[in-house]
């Protein structure tokens, strides 16, 4: 296990478990925590030993219960738009386009940014004592880690509008239901199941993962599906896709190499 002093790894084959280490302040977000995580993704994208990544907080009442609002009480306006620049480019950003997907395991609160970094992992699981939300309009703010964006595209734009104007925070089967979260268990089997999804999706293709995580984050926008056919092409380059055709074909299980 590596450490350092605001979060932790274990591997578990090619599966990284990162565990956001504050569980006196729930894991709130600081500049610190921001900045450390966000090396560790730009880290991740040159590792061959890694090739998911389960993010968690420690603890069991948070993943992580926002952000440290004593870092930003007295910003001005220039102040806060440098605050959500940097967090976006340095750790939200650099999460939803890693080559490497990430599953975020929820358990206890995901408030503010805490559910903002959720949002920029790939898939969700939660926990059964879950509670997720975005409460930054009672305090005067809006979600500035890309929260109003992500979660429109996951939800859909009204059902995100309506918790970002009443802050209302939602329980586990009500993110399920909407397809905020991918599945939901008991808190005490919530690492083994995110484990199970992560060790399952690192059996496939890397080249693929990273094609299809291009794409699938270009939806929506005009040039989406040309992302899409341009990625689908490259895959075609890709030393996986010929093991993946040959294992089809021999009725065997593929061994990718991730060239």
């Amino acid at each position: 296990m590596s450490e350092t002093a605001l979060v932790t790894e274990v591997l578990h084959g090619r599966v990284a478990c990162w565990t956001l280490n504050r569980p006196k302040q729930l894991n709130a977000l600081n500049g610190a925590l921001i900045d450390t995580l966000g090396k560790m993704v730009e880290e991740l994208q040159h590792r061959d030993d890694v090739r998911c990544v389960v993010l968690t907080g420690s603890g069991e009442k948070a993943f992580v219960a926002g952000a440290d609002i004593k870092e930003f009480a007295d910003f001005d306006s220039v102040g806060g738009r440098k605050l959500a620049e940097h967090g976006q480019r340095v750790l939200f950003d650099a999460i939803a386009l890693s080559t490497k997907p990430f599953v975020a395991a929820i358990g206890g609160f995901a408030l503010g940014g805490g559910l903002e970094l959720a949002l920029s992992c790939h898939i969700r699981v939660a926990s059964s004592n879950a509670r997720m939300g975005l409460p930054e309009v009672t305090l005067g703010l809006i979600p500035g880690y890309g929260g109003t964006q992500r979660l429109s595209a996951i939800i859909g734009r009204g059902r995100a509008m309506e918790m970002i104007l009443s802050a209302r925070m939602i329980k586990a089967d009500e993110a399920l239901a909407t397809g905020l979260v991918s599945r939901v268990t008991e808190r005490e089997h919530l690492m083994e199941e995110a484990l199970r999804m992560a060790t399952a999706l690192s059996a496939n293709s890397p080249k693929a993962l990273q094609a299809a995580i291009r794409a699938v984050q270009a939806s929506g926008t005009q040039e989406g599906y040309e992302v899409e056919i341009d990625q689908f092409g490259r895959c075609f380059a890709n030393e996986d896709f010929k093991e993946g055709v040959a294992a089809f074909l021999e009725k065997r299980k593929p061994e990718f190499s991730g060239r």
